[in-house]
Formats: structure tokens, sequence, C-alpha cells
């Protein structure tokens, strides 16, 4: 069996040849979790495209030194380009919607502040708004992709809708809907709105389809919001993006 190679997103451009130094909590991971010594192989990244060969020339109590080696033009986002907009959720049911959204090939995330989602004041928000980036970013290096999708401020959805962001398809998941798939073109760029635990209220649904968005329904059964989303983005991906033509 082929031996793990541990993948690290590099908030710069990246360019052969140069050195990296990795701190923090990256460095703790590799040093202490995965035993990274000198000479073991690595792979970077910076989110512009491909990613990069490196070796670990260097060790330190708290950072490791690698070398930038090799570009490889590896694309493995989706052609399909995909809006999140997740109603805030509590705790790790929110976080665990980031990171399998970032699985699935989500392009970009925006939490939404709904009827029913949990109150954070602003310092709060700042902070998860970082902590959901970082997740992001962890699920984009563990899952291979080249580019981290951005995780935006906590809005409200009247305010995001005002800004009349275009899409060529906007789906709102709605239990109940029969609005099947299969009479949509295939777009290029999609925005999915999902709830938060209980859901969207009605006056958010309308105020949703009043701006396009189309009710979308996953079966007769009701999801949690950490389950909808998922599933609608594999349907989506599956329909219209990698899924089944990789």
């Amino acid at each position: 069996m082929a031996r793990h190679i541990p993948r690290v997103f590099w908030d710069q451009p990246l360019q052969t040849g140069t050195q990296l130094m990795i701190e923090g909590s990256v460095a703790h991971h590799l040093l202490r979790v995965l035993r990274t010594q000198i000479g073991m192989p690595l792979i970077v990244f910076d989110g512009l495209g491909g990613e990069y060969a490196a070796q670990v020339i260097a060790t330190e109590r708290q950072a490791i030194t690698v070398r930038v080696d090799e570009k490889h033009s590896i694309n493995r986002e989706s052609s399909l380009q995909i809006t999140l907009l997740q109603g805030v959720a509590r705790g790790e049911r929110m976080d665990y919607s980031i990171g399998k959204a970032v699985e699935l090939g989500v392009t970009h995330i925006q939490p939404l502040m709904l009827a029913r989602s949990q109150g954070l004041d602003t310092k709060r928000l700042v902070r998860k708004q970082q902590h959901w980036q970082a997740i992001a970013q962890s699920a984009a290096e563990q899952s291979g992709r080249t580019v981290v999708p951005s995780v935006a401020s906590v809005d409200r959805l009247d305010h995001w809708l005002r800004l009349g962001k275009s899409y060529d398809l906007k789906l709102v998941l709605h239990p109940g809907s029969e609005q099947p798939l299969s009479n949509a073109d295939r777009p290029g760029s999609i925005a999915l709105l999902v709830g938060p635990e209980g859901g969207l209220s009605e006056a958010e649904v309308a105020m949703a389809s009043e701006s396009g968005f189309l009710p979308l329904s996953l079966g007769p059964r009701i999801l949690r919001t950490e389950t909808a989303g998922m599933a609608a983005l594999a349907v989506l991906q599956a329909y219209w993006g990698d899924f089944l033509n990789a």
C-alpha cells in the first residue's frame, strides 16, 4: 500500500526551489501526530492551481523547513460552481457542514443568520468565521483539492438577496416541493440555500422564491441540516458535476 503523503496549504504563491518554514498548529500536527522527519515528502499547494512536491529538510521543536520542488499541474476542482448558503447551525453541526461541503466540491460558503439560527454576538461571529475558514482549509488539504473555498462573514438573508448576485440556477431546500432537477438545463453556477435546525421559516422561503430561488425537496423524509445540504450537494455533483463524469 502506498504511503500517505501529507498535504499542506500555504497562503502565499509558491515557487519551485524556495524554502518554507511551517509553524503553528500545522507544524505541531506534522511533528507530533505524523512524526515527520527530515527527508520525508510533503505536498504543498497555494490555492492558485496545481500542487508542489516538497521535502522536509530541517525540523525544530515547533517548526519544519521544507524545500519546494516540482510543480504538478493537477486539477481536482469541479466545473460546477456551487455557492452554499448555509443557515448558521449550532456547534459541531455547522463545522460538519463546512468540512463536508468542501469535500463535496463546493466553491464558496456563505453562512446566513436566519430566523431559527442560534444568535451570536459580533465578536463571536468574527471568531466563528475564522474557525470555519480553518475547517475549510483542513478539508481541502485532506480531500486533495487545489483550491480552498472561501467562507464569507455571516450575513442576513435579506441583505444577501439585495446584493443581486447572478447564478444560472438558485435552489432552496424545502420539504414537500415537487420541483424535479431534470426540468433544468445544465447550469454552470448554482446557489443552494439550506436552513439551520428547524429549517427555513415560511417567510424566508417566500423571500427566496421572490428572488428567483426554486424549491427543491430531497424525498419524503425530513433530513437534519447537516445531512440535507450534503445530500443536495452530492445530487448536484452527480447531475451536473464530476461525480459520475470524473
